[in-house]
């Protein structure tokens, strides 16, 4: 019969315990550094082939860059929306579309107008490099929507506040729609509809995604673009994201049919408190056209 094992010592224990705190520090550690100083930075590039029916063939091959919820004055600030700008514009996009939340805070203070400020030092440059069209989210209207929409003015960004602007190549036409934010009631469809013309592909600018269901049952809109859910910002691996915002929760991540049209939502480039990612990095969606 082998003798027993001898029991480790208090002393014995005492090592191993503190060894296994010590590891598991490093892990937690190493965890909040990887979702509050990584992964909210590693941004993705996401190349997306995209056909619609109703397109023109003039316009296949068009690329359209689409950003989101860029809450500058929390975890954005210029540098870090300098290097999405330079992602952008290295994929040489024929336009950019952004869906919305260009500020993070609640109230129009000091760190909102200094985040103002820092937005037109970067997106000026931008939009006059490249078309930009934009609808407002439900932070800008939080915060000072008069004042977002001066800074887009300022920019040369085109706000598409319940209105349509078409596109024209070679005699055929790509409409570019835009609804204000739903969330605080100042979106007007009946409004983009009847500036619509019948035919034509048809894309809608909507801050918050789960206004799909409404745009689509029109039967007019061939894709919707939106933003507002983060994507989650923190995504369980088989479960999922374990919060999500009102109007963001049927269709939070990604390309759904909705109705016949395609809704997509991107993840967005920023991020609001708490400021972590994690399995859900920040996006820069870059969609490349082709007739259906």
């Amino acid at each position: 019969m082998s003798p027993a094992a001898p029991r480790p010592s208090r002393r014995d224990f005492l090592k191993l315990l503190r060894a296994a705190l010590l590891e598991g520090s490093l892990l937690a550690v190493g965890g909040g550094v990887y979702v509050t100083s990584l992964e909210p930075g590693w941004f993705e590039v996401n190349q997306i082939r995209m056909k619609l029916r109703r397109l023109a063939s003039a316009f296949t091959g068009f690329k359209l860059v689409h950003i989101s919820d860029i809450h500058m004055g929390g975890w954005m600030n210029a540098e870090r929306l300098q290097k999405v700008v330079d992602l952008l514009l290295a994929e040489q996009p024929d336009l950019v579309a952004v869906t919305g939340d260009f500020l993070i805070g609640h109230t129009w203070d000091a760190v909102t107008q200094s985040a103002a400020r820092d937005l037109q030092s970067v997106l000026a440059p931008l939009a006059r490099s490249v078309p930009t069209y934009a609808v407002l989210g439900n932070h800008d209207h939080w915060t000072n929507a008069e004042a977002v929409r001066r800074m887009l003015t300022g920019c040369d960004i085109h706000e598409l506040r319940n209105d349509v602007h078409t596109l024209t190549h070679n005699g055929q036409r790509l409409h570019l729609c835009g609804v204000d934010d739903i969330w605080v009631g100042r979106h007007d469809l009946d409004n983009v509809l009847a500036r619509l013309p019948a035919d034509g592909a048809a894309i809608l600018l909507a801050h918050e995604p789960d206004f799909a269901d409404v745009s689509a049952a029109t039967g007019r809109f061939d894709l919707q673009l939106s933003g507002h859910s983060h994507g989650g910002q923190v995504v369980i691996p088989l479960i999922g994201p374990p919060v999500l915002p009102w109007l963001g929760e049927k269709y939070p991540c990604g390309a759904y049919l909705v109705n016949g049209m395609i809704q997509y939502t991107s993840r967005g480039v920023g991020m609001i408190s708490p400021f972590v990612r994690f399995h859900c990095r920040p996006e820069v969606g870059i969609f490349h056209l082709e007739a259906g």
